[in-house]
């Protein structure tokens, strides 16, 4: 079969390698799974990079999401076991940690309700309990991460204002139901934050970039406000002035999705029901911006690394349009 392998760490677009493998083999517990889609998440790059918090053996495949095939013919989402990932024709997966895929959505899609809609869903109701009527700030609002988020905070009856970087992906945002859409090359965000709430802030912030964005948020975050801690897409770790937080009034909460796979590995399911759901009734849908052939994913994966997609790109090892 066919498999990118990263065999030195660094960007994407240099370190991975388009070879011919040996399908892999499931261990104690894992079924194999052909590969219908392989959904590229930032965390891939990081992968890449070394910089993840996982740091697979040398050589791998990444690719950390897919819609694959049981041998059976079943439809399943799954995340692989690294170290062979879903940038593969084949991958391998921890049986008990399938879930089926919702018939509402095609491999790309389904694919793509994985991971930045779980993170979505435990953020904003398990976290930070978003309640109907308040208003929620999205940082990166038309990325893979931040669009899930804006499509879940209205279908929570959530006012969502959307943050973004530049013209393009401001008109993705507002295709996607923000509120309102402010461009941070353009608009002063705090400002801005403050006059659509009539000087109150928002009451949830959502922050998978963290650096410049986590300060604007601390600017603009209501009275007893929760600002949502998702991830560090910037490469910026910021350091919180807790005596601001104190003052203020407001919650910095964390969020570590694939703890709970560990910690309460049973809410994962439970929340794929409700994702599945939504899904059904049309409330979701997986922004898919990009379907490419196997042999472009490196490309793909270095452009997710650079911050220039919009939603999610997809990978299709066995091409068609999945």
């Amino acid at each position: 079969m066919q498999a990118w392998q990263v065999h030195e760490n660094g960007e994407p677009g240099e370190v991975m390698r388009l070879a011919e493998t040996d399908r892999p083999v499931p261990g104690e517990g894992q079924v194999l799974l052909k590969v219908r889609a392989a959904n590229i998440n930032f965390p891939d790059a990081l992968l890449c990079r070394g910089q993840y918090q996982i740091r697979p053996p040398l050589p791998f495949t990444p690719g950390v999401e897919i819609c694959g095939e049981t041998e059976d013919g079943r439809r399943v989402i799954a995340n692989p076991a690294l170290p062979h990932g879903g940038f593969a024709e084949y991958a391998v997966a921890d049986a008990a940690a399938l879930l089926p895929a919702p018939e509402a959505l095609d491999d790309a899609e389904a694919a793509a309700l994985h991971i930045g809609y779980q993170t979505g869903w435990f953020g904003l109701h398990r976290r930070a309990r978003l309640q109907e009527g308040e208003t929620l700030l999205v940082h990166a609002a038309a990325g893979g991460v931040g669009s899930a988020a804006v499509q879940l905070g209205k279908a929570a009856g959530a006012k969502v204002i959307g943050v973004v970087g530049g013209a393009d992906k401001a008109k993705v945002a507002r295709e996607l139901g923000c509120d309102l859409v402010l461009d941070r090359r353009e608009d002063d965000i705090v400002a801005a934050v403050k006059e659509a709430t009539g000087g109150r802030g928002a009451d949830v912030i959502y922050d998978p970039v963290g650096g410049d964005a986590y300060a604007k948020s601390a600017k603009c975050v209501a009275f007893e406000g929760r600002i949502l801690v998702v991830g560090f897409a910037s490469g910026a770790i910021p350091s919180p002035a807790l005596n601001h937080a104190l003052v203020k009034n407001y919650s910095i909460v964390g969020l570590h999705w694939g703890l709970y796979n560990t910690k309460d590995p049973r809410s994962i399911a439970r929340c794929h029901e409700e994702l599945t759901g939504l899904a059904a009734k049309g409330a979701v849908k997986p922004l898919v911006s990009e379907r490419v052939p196997l042999a472009d994913a490196a490309a793909a994966v270095q452009r997710v690394a650079d911050g220039i997609t919009t939603g999610r790109v997809a990978v299709l090892p066995h091409g068609g349009a999945a």
